[in-house]
């Protein structure tokens, strides 16, 4: 997963192409809306080692490793990162047994200079009872630096992660719904393949659905991916598990072991269900938002966007992207209107700061709409897109809205991810790359022209 950036001058001169290119497409006019007739091949089974995860035999922390051909069992600790503030960050491991919540960290492998102590919990739930879920956050960390680190001072594995960058440009994966089945392994290898800085995700991560050990499957599953970049995420449906009278408390599972920076930050949100951060030094600010906790007007979430959004400086922060689980536009007919009422608590919030982009997952397919603001394409609403496609058990949602709504640019009933490469303070790059018997195709791309580079949208802004 180490993979190093450009050169200077070869990047210089791909940047002058890239945002050439740009300027020319911007040129043309508007593209008309699109269903893509790609047909899906049938949908492949849940991987086998998921289903040995469920016997009680087996320890939360042993798995079936490789490609599912190879001859030997391996331990893992179910490692991953997460930023904390511009120059931190927090990593996360499980052990079945007390261990020492430390991590040992440096820039050369097998050399630990650096050590920090964290913090332990646990949970239980229903007759489950979790591994030891240990938390520590590492730094001051440098910019684009590869670091070598080992959890709990274990010398047989080490592992490595690569630090974002503090200026533009800036690349994010960003893929909703994975689950864990053969797609959702096709998926992780077409990501792992890609360059990129941190992968942003809206959403149903294990799909456990209440069986606690999918969660420890979960986590080992993205472990290679997860322990070597940042992984940021906000909450779907599928995370919140609660049983009356049993499980009382929703998002159990989700909070002990994917604990997010909502207590960091200019705008802390005091929630793991939604918070900000910023990355490229600023250039860039990402929200989390919940959909499954009190979003109306009012609300301590909304509050909480007002500041947050309130707080931002466009003329520092050239791009503005949210994510948010289910879509609040969507010409599929799966989870038709489920979006509708966060959207009518927020949508104005959201216009009114000039938010470029907002992502969503929860619709098991692809879908791209123009520039929108209250149903109808506004060239100062952020573009739209629904990524919940990671590949998940429930299958493609493969029924869409006929004829297809005017602002809706691109839809297929697809697996895939897309990637955002912030190119620089006006020009971002979104790709949409369907899994295509198992290798990667780039079936949508458009760029994203910055709304604080748009003096009408600013002038309008102004009068709001």
């Amino acid at each position: 997963m180490a993979m190093g950036r450009r050169s200077g001058s070869s990047s210089s001169m791909a940047l002058a192409l890239l945002v050439l290119a740009a300027s020319a497409l911007s040129l043309l006019p508007a593209s008309v809306a699109v269903t893509s007739p790609y047909v899906r091949p049938a949908p492949r089974a849940a991987l086998s080692l998921l289903q040995d995860d469920d016997d009680d035999d087996q320890t939360p922390q042993q798995e079936y490793r490789g490609n599912l051909t190879t001859d030997n069992y391996v331990r893992k600790f179910q490692v991953h990162i997460s930023m904390v503030g511009p120059d931190k960050m927090r990593v996360t491991w499980i052990t079945d047994d007390d261990a020492p919540a430390i991590v040992d960290y440096g820039t050369t492998s097998g050399q630990y200079p650096f050590s920090v102590t964290g913090s332990t919990t646990t949970y239980s739930y229903v007759l489950y009872h979790s591994g030891k879920i240990h938390d520590a956050v590492i730094g001051p960390l440098q910019p684009s630096t590869t670091y070598f680190y080992r959890c709990s001072s274990n010398p047989s594995r080490e592992f490595s992660f690569r630090t974002p960058p503090a200026t533009l440009p800036f690349k994010f994966v960003i893929v909703g719904d994975f689950g864990q089945t053969g797609w959702t392994e096709s998926t992780l290898k077409h990501i792992a393949a890609a360059d990129y800085d941190m992968l942003l995700l809206p959403g149903d991560l294990s799909y456990a659905d209440f069986i606690q050990t999918r969660w420890d499957s979960y986590g080992r599953l993205v472990e290679p991916l997860a322990s070597a970049r940042p992984w940021m995420m906000t909450e779907g449906n599928h995370e919140i598990e609660k049983l009356p009278l049993i499980e009382r408390t929703p998002f159990k599972a989700y909070n002990a072991r994917w604990r997010m920076p909502y207590d960091a930050g200019a705008t802390p949100s005091g929630d793991n269900l939604y918070y900000s951060f910023d990355v490229a030094g600023g250039a860039v600010h990402v929200i989390m938002l919940g959909s499954y906790t009190d979003y109306g007007t009012g609300s301590a979430q909304y509050r909480w966007l007002q500041r947050d959004l309130a707080a931002i400086d466009r003329g520092r922060t050239a791009f503005v992207v949210a994510l948010v689980h289910a879509p609040w536009y969507n010409s599929n007919d799966a989870h038709q209107g489920e979006g509708d009422a966060m959207r009518g608590a927020m949508e104005d919030l959201l216009y009114g700061a000039r938010v470029d982009a907002v992502f969503a997952g929860h619709v098991h397919a692809y879908e791209r709409f123009a520039r929108v603001y209250g149903g109808k394409e506004d060239p100062c609403g952020p573009v739209y897109v629904t990524i919940g496609d990671g590949g998940n058990r429930e299958g493609l949602a493969g029924k869409y809205i006929d004829p297809q709504p005017a602002i809706s640019a691109f839809r297929e009933a697809s697996f895939g991810h897309g990637r955002l490469e912030v190119v620089n303070a006006t020009h971002a790059l979104w790709t949409w790359h369907r899994n295509d018997d198992d290798e990667p195709v780039v079936a949508d791309q458009v760029w994203i022209t910055s709304l604080a580079s748009s003096p009408a949208c600013n002038k309008n802004k102004n009068k709001m």
